[in-house]
């Protein structure tokens, strides 16, 4: 093929691209508020159930906590993520204060490569966070929720159907809002 044919394909699936992804980001920032906050209305689909493990390494099961009756925040992590060891005091803070109304499931993405459970554990310790960790060994969780990229945060009511999520790190007021589409 001649090279100028060659170049005006790739300009015009470029500028196509870049239409596309134009249209897709408006259509996206119409449904978020500014904290991040998907904001469309209740949708009734229940939360996908996932096994992963405790601190102790006993099997657990999002629905066994469900069950409970609690509004739940999972959060999927890693040690080595930037962004989720920027948000993770917010979320100590909060979980702190509010651990007691909201179920929180800081779930550690765990590759076995970057991210092992020792390593997760260790950072854990290291700064003294206080909120419940699990681990996601056979990253169950990540692809039952279809995680692409971490730090994910999903909120769930106390009847166990997803009511929002927030794929990024948030901060503590972001995290406030998303448990208050939650909390009674």
């Amino acid at each position: 093929m001649n090279t100028k044919v060659t170049l005006a394909i790739s300009i015009a699936g470029f500028i196509l691209l870049i239409g596309i992804t134009v249209i897709a980001y408006n259509a996206l920032q119409s449904r978020v508020n500014p904290n991040g906050i998907i904001t469309d209305e209740r949708t009734e689909t229940p939360a996908p159930d996932f096994r992963m493990t405790d601190w102790e390494g006993n099997t657990v099961r999002l629905s066994d906590f469900i069950a409970n009756g609690k509004p739940i925040v999972i959060n999927f992590w890693a040690s080595w993520c930037p962004p989720c060891v920027i948000e993770m005091p917010d979320f100590n803070r909060v979980y702190l204060d509010m651990g007691d109304q909201v179920q929180f499931m800081m779930v550690d993405v765990v590759d076995g490569m970057r991210e092992t459970v020792a390593i997760g554990k260790r950072f854990i310790e290291e700064h003294n966070f206080s909120f419940p960790v699990f681990f996601d060994t056979m990253q169950e969780g990540a692809r039952t929720y279809g995680i692409r990229s971490i730090p994910t945060t999903l909120f769930i009511d106390q009847n166990g159907y997803i009511v929002t999520g927030v794929q990024g790190m948030i901060n503590e007021e972001t995290l406030r809002t998303g448990i208050g589409l939650i909390t009674p």
